[in-house]
C-alpha cells in the first residue's frame, strides 16, 4: 500500500508508535516499524494473565489494553497494563448476559482507542466507553442487541468499534438499524440505517468520513457523519459468518468470505455503481484478513470445517485475482498477518508460530520462526519495537527491535 493512500485511510489520531486499534492505526494491518530477521527467539519482555478472548490488544500512549471475560462470571472486563513493565494500571468491568457460543465465551471485537477514551463491543452486543484518565470509569454503554430488538450472531458480535469524527459506529442488525452511529460522546444514537444483518468483519475508514463495511449481504459503504449510502454490492456468503475486513490497494477494494470466495471491486472517481473486476472462488478467507504489499496480496485461505480444519497461505495478483503460489498447511483456522515499514510480513498462527516472511511473487521465503505463545486467534499489536499479543491465559510483550 502507498504511504499517500495509508493517510488517506487514517481515522484514529496515534503516534508513529502506537496501535490503537484492530489491525492498527490504519485498519490495514500495518506499521512503520523495521523488523530484522532474529537468529534466537524474539526476549520474552514481559507476560500478564488474561481473561478468555479472541480480542486482540492495542496499544496507546505507553499503556496496553486487553479485553476479555472475567473468569467465573458472566462480565467482560477491560484492563491497562503499562506497555514497559506489563504492570496492570487498572481493571473494570461490567456484567452481562449469559453467552456460551463454540470456540470460547470471550469477547471477540478488539478494542479502540481515541483520545483518553476506549471503546468495547462484547460478545452479546454491549457497546462500552471506557474513561482511561479515571482507572477504566465507565462513561456509558449501550446493549445495543436489546435497544434495537436485533438477534445476536452464532459466535457473538464481533465487530470492532470504529471511530470516525463524533461518531464510533458498529454493526447491530436491527430493523432499520443495520449499522448505527453512536455520538461518542454520549452514546446517544446519531443515526442508524440499512437492513442489513452484521457479520463479524470490522469496516475500514476512507478519506475523512467514509466507511466501508462487509455485512452478511452487501460490500456497503456509507458516510460515518450521517449514514447516507455512497455505494453498495450485493455479497452474501453461503454460510453467513464472513469476518474479514476489507481491503483497499490501488484503486481496488478485495472483501472475501468463507464459501464465495473473494472479489475485487473498483469503484469510479466521483463514484457510482462498483464494478468487479474479478472473482475467485478459490480465495475463501474464514477471518484472517488479507495484507496488500506492492502488487500483491498475501490471504490466509482455507475451507475450515470442524471435521476438517487446514488452512493455505497464497500470494495473489491485486489486480487480477490469480493466484501466483500457495503454500499448504501453514495452520489449523487462523493466521495472522502484519506488513512491516521494510515490507516484510509478520505471519502468526494459530498454534503460536510466529514467522517473519519477505514477500515475493515468486516463492514463499522465511527469514525466522519461534514459538511465542499457545493457541491463539487474536491478531498481534506491533508497536515501539515490541511485538504485543495473547493466547487463551496470557498477554505477552516480545522485544523484536531495538
Amino acid at each position: 500500500m502507498r504511504p499517500l493512500l495509508a493517510l488517506a485511510l487514517t481515522s484514529i489520531s496515534a503516534s508513529a508508535a502506537d496501535w490503537p486499534q484492530f489491525l492498527g492505526a490504519n485498519r490495514d494491518s500495518s506499521s512503520p516499524e523495521k523488523v530484522s530477521a532474529w537468529k534466537e527467539k524474539p526476549k520474552e519482555l514481559w507476560s500478564k494473565p488474561v481473561g478468555e478472548a479472541h480480542s486482540s490488544p492495542v496499544v496507546a500512549k505507553g499503556v496496553v489494553y486487553a479485553f476479555y471475560k472475567v473468569a467465573k462470571k458472566d462480565a467482560d472486563a477491560l484492563a491497562a497494563f503499562d506497555a514497559k513493565t506489563g504492570d496492570l494500571l487498572w481493571e473494570q468491568s461490567y456484567d452481562r448476559a449469559k453467552f456460551q457460543p463454540l470456540f470460547g465465551e470471550g469477547p471477540r471485537g478488539t478494542p479502540t482507542v481515541d483520545g483518553d477514551r476506549v471503546y468495547t463491543l462484547g460478545n452479546t452486543g454491549v457497546l462500552a466507553c471506557w474513561d482511561a484518565t479515571k482507572k477504566g470509569e465507565i462513561v456509558w454503554k449501550v446493549d445495543t442487541l436489546k435497544d434495537f430488538q436485533a438477534k445476536n450472531l452464532v459466535f457473538g458480535a464481533s465487530t470492532s468499534p470504529t471511530v470516525v469524527g463524533k461518531h464510533v459506529v458498529i454493526m447491530v442488525g436491527g430493523k432499520g438499524a443495520g449499522i448505527v452511529g453512536f455520538d461518542k460522546e454520549t452514546g446517544k444514537v446519531a443515526w442508524q440505517e440499512t437492513e442489513d444483518t452484521p457479520s463479524y468483519a470490522s469496516p475500514i475508514p476512507v478519506g475523512k468520513d467514509e466507511l466501508v463495511f462487509l455485512t452478511n449481504s452487501h460490500v456497503r459503504s456509507l458516510s460515518a457523519a450521517d449514514g447516507k449510502e455512497i455505494w453498495k454490492f450485493p455479497f452474501t456468503d453461503a454460510l453467513l459468518e464472513s469476518s474479514t475486513t476489507p481491503v483497499k490497494t490501488g484503486d481496488l477494494y478485495v472483501v472475501g468470505s468463507v464459501k464465495t470466495g473473494s472479489v475485487g471491486l473498483r469503484i469510479g472517481e466521483k463514484g457510482g455503481k462498483p464494478e468487479q473486476v474479478w472473482k475467485n472462488d478459490k480465495l475463501t478467507c474464514y477471518f484472517s484478513t488479507p495484507v496488500a504489499v506492492g502488487e500483491f496480496l498475501y490471504m490466509v485461505n482455507g475451507k475450515a470445517t470442524l471435521q476438517n480444519a487446514a488452512i493455505i497461505f497464497r500470494c495473489v495478483e491485486a489486480k487480477s485475482g490469480k493466484i501466483a503460489w500457495e503454500k499448504t498447511n501453514v495452520g489449523k483456522y487462523h493466521a495472522a498477518l502484519v506488513k512491516t515499514g521494510d515490507d516484510k510480513l509478520l505471519f502468526l498462527d494459530d498454534g503460536g508460530n510466529l514467522m517473519l516472511l519477505e514477500p515475493n511473487g515468486k516463492e514463499y521465503k522465511e527469514l525466522a520462526r519461534a514459538k511465542v505463545c499457545g493457541e491463539t486467534w487474536a491478531h498481534p499489536a506491533l508497536s515501539d519495537g515490541k511485538l504485543y499479543l495473547r493466547d487463551d491465559k496470557k498477554l505477552y510483550c516480545l522485544q523484536l527491535g531495538e
